[in-house]
């Protein structure tokens, strides 16, 4: 069994750093620390609205073709203050697929309005906004993996 106080002191120091979660394994001991970033929230949606979805499959010929599909995109995107992915997982506009959509272009938001779901490791993570203004943008579409730092929305 691992020392509490080096799982005390783990926690300390992932309280003073920017990391959102560790995992350390010693022999078959584990631990995994996370915290919920102020930027998200858990969502109050049970997780039975949503299918599992397999994971996908991250290979070198799949990559390519779509970071050039999303070049384009980048240079017709309106300027304004980006909403990034705080995380990797699957974006959900609703909280069911039967739902009216957090956000739709041309809305109004203030900051802390919810826009998004973000699923991952079976979590709903509500993604709230960080800026108030008007929605110019959706960048990810409904039921699509995506990654840390990824544009979700651009509002201004």
């Amino acid at each position: 069994m691992m020392d509490v106080r080096k799982i005390q002191k783990l926690i300390s120091l992932l309280e003073g750093s920017d990391v959102a979660e560790i995992e350390i394994k010693e022999g078959e001991d584990s631990v995994r620390i996370s915290r919920v970033n102020s930027g998200m929230t858990l969502a109050s949606a049970p997780l039975q609205h949503y299918a599992p979805h397999p994971a996908p499959m991250m290979t070198a010929p799949v990559a390519a073709p779509a970071l050039a599909a999303a070049e384009p995109v980048a240079a017709s995107t309106p300027s304004g203050h980006v909403v990034e992915s705080p995380m990797v997982g699957t974006f959900y506009r609703a909280s069911s697929p039967t739902a009216k959509a957090f956000a739709e272009v041309g809305q109004s938001v203030k900051v802390g309005d919810t826009l998004c779901i973000i699923e991952a490791m079976k979590m709903l993570n509500q993604i709230q906004s960080d800026a108030s203004g008007v929605i110019k943008a959706i960048l990810v579409e409904n039921e699509q993996p995506v990654e840390f730092g990824q544009p979700l929305f651009i509002i201004e």
